[in-house]
């Protein structure tokens, strides 16, 4: 018998969309909810007891509503803070987001790596940890950054981002000590990856990105394998406060059939 539970993708924003995309084409014919927590956004200038309380709970309502087989939390600030909140919550697959520190470290030759996300996830133990067990022989330089999010938002929205502004949000890390001999960037805000060619315009030649979104579509593939699929409506994107201007042609041209508030 064909299973209509969806998988239940959800982000600040439209970041998510770079785990989404290799995610679709792990698992093709999987029904998805898109989930954009508007209303809340953005989450990595916020302090970790606001998200820590107000992901869990919204989950916890989306789940209720949407009744997924499986959830990703398309977030690097949300999954380093409230993933173990979310997992104790709800009883079902929860699959988060987090820094890309192994592979990075995997593809390093100079061992210098960054990485780069808000400044709430880049300052989290989560990443301490990750950089301890991954990276220990590898200097470490990480810097977070508000203006990269908003300038992915605008790309989405169809605005023109001048290489400038991106060149600007990342200057610091490139000033950074060691930053010389820096190889490899873990992309850690999965908006990043939708400013791909003006991060490499910013960083040069030489300058290697990886990011989450592979591991999350084996990892989604991996627990639903077997399992059956059916779509018996177009995939959904939900937004918890405004629809920005110029997103919802967008999300047509991912997949989505309509957008909708919760």
């Amino acid at each position: 018998m064909l299973d209509a539970r969806p998988i239940l993708f959800f982000d600040s924003g439209v970041g998510g969309l770079s785990i989404l995309a290799p995610t679709r084409r792990a698992v093709p014919q999987a029904p998805i909810v898109y989930v954009a927590d508007s209303a809340g956004f953005p989450y990595g200038v916020k302090d970790e007891a606001e998200i820590a309380g107000r992901v869990p709970a919204l989950l916890g309502r989306l789940a209720e509503r949407y009744a997924p087989r499986l959830i990703v939390i398309a977030c690097n600030t949300a999954s380093t803070i409230a993933l173990a909140a979310v997992r104790y919550a709800l009883d079902i697959p929860i699959v988060g987001t987090v820094p890309a520190i192994k592979p990075a470290a995997a593809l390093s030759r100079t061992r210098t790596i960054g990485v780069l996300g808000t400044a709430a996830t880049v300052r989290q133990a989560y990443v301490d940890d990750l950089a301890a067990r991954f990276a220990a022989d590898c200097h470490v330089i990480r810097h977070g950054s508000a203006a990269l999010v908003t300038l992915a938002e605008a790309k989405l929205r169809g605005e023109t981002v001048a290489p400038a502004t991106v060149r600007d949000a990342v200057a610091p890390m490139l000033a950074s000590p060691g930053a010389d001999k820096l190889d490899t960037v873990a992309l850690a805000c999965t908006h990043f990856p939708l400013l791909a060619d003006e991060l490499a315009l910013a960083f040069g030649p030489g300058v290697t990105f990886v990011d989450g979104g592979p591991g999350i579509a084996r990892r989604v593939a991996d627990l639903t394998r077997g399992q059956s699929f059916a779509r018996t409506t177009p995939d959904v994107a939900v937004f918890t406060g405004a629809i920005g201007a110029g997103l919802e042609e967008t999300l047509a041209k991912h997949g989505f059939g309509q957008c909708i508030p919760l």
